[in-house]
């Protein structure tokens, strides 16, 4: 999922469940209408490719390292504001629909998680 800097959905994609979402990633900025000044992510998509792949949209990285990898630069004042798509997911499970997946296609539940999302744009 993609939040914008108020902690409001912009863009997501449904992965399988037990797949990674790094590869979802890069079609997700690509969705973006804008470029983005920054592109916070988890430590859970740390690739060189990922990072190459947001600089040459045109946005900054703050994409921590794994512990395998070497440091590469993450400050940590931007990086504080990740925790708003953990808040915009705490916010979206306040439905029961969306907290238990009762949907059982993806194309019912991604209406879901857009109704849901679009109902928290308007508060």
């Amino acid at each position: 999922m993609i939040a914008d800097g108020a902690g409001r959905a912009v863009a997501f994609r449904l992965a399988p469940g037990q797949a990674h979402e790094l590869p979802h990633a890069v079609p997700l900025l690509d969705q973006l209408p804008g470029v983005p000044l920054w592109v916070v992510a988890d430590r859970g998509y740390s690739s060189h490719g990922f990072r190459q792949h947001i600089r040459d949209v045109g946005a900054k990285p703050a994409v921590p390292t794994k512990r395998n990898e070497a440091p590469t630069r993450c400050p940590d004042w931007i990086y504080t504001n990740r925790n708003r798509v953990e808040r915009l997911w705490a916010r979206l499970k306040e439905w029961r629909a969306v907290a238990t997946r009762y949907e059982k296609t993806a194309a019912s539940f991604t209406g879901v998680l857009c109704l849901a999302a679009a109902c928290d744009w308007i508060k």
